[in-house]
């Protein structure tokens, strides 16, 4: 039904764009980096926050200046990359082998405690 051609293909979401480096970055930029999946930790897509990105930080009276934005915008977006990170396409698609060195870990500590008891 999803293929059917004279159907209107229906979006829920629209993509969201990455937006350029600028001098004067605010939250909102790098809030769209994030959503955009340039920041390589997340899929493209728009993620609904109770609060936006900063909102709590003007709240205190201590908004984050354009030059911290700035940082945080380029450690994001090219720091990561340069220092070759991956970016993953969904939850299960990537084998990262976290859950063989936590199975690896588990049997290390049996071997472990049978060998302990089995010396006493």
């Amino acid at each position: 039904m999803a293929d059917d051609p004279e159907l209107p293909q229906t979006h829920t979401t629209d993509p969201i764009a990455t937006p350029p480096m600028s001098r004067r970055s605010t939250t909102a930029q790098l809030k769209a980096d994030i959503d955009s999946g340039a920041t390589g930790d997340k899929t493209p897509d728009y993620d609904p926050g109770l609060s936006q990105l900063g909102t709590d930080d003007e709240a205190a009276g201590r908004p984050p200046s354009a030059e911290r934005i700035n940082l945080a915008r380029y450690h994001e977006r090219f720091s990561r990359w340069a220092q070759g990170a991956h970016k993953t396409i969904g939850a299960h698609e990537m084998w990262d082998g976290s859950l063989t060195g936590f199975a690896s870990f588990i049997v290390a500590v049996g071997v472990i405690l049978v060998g302990g008891i089995w010396a006493l």
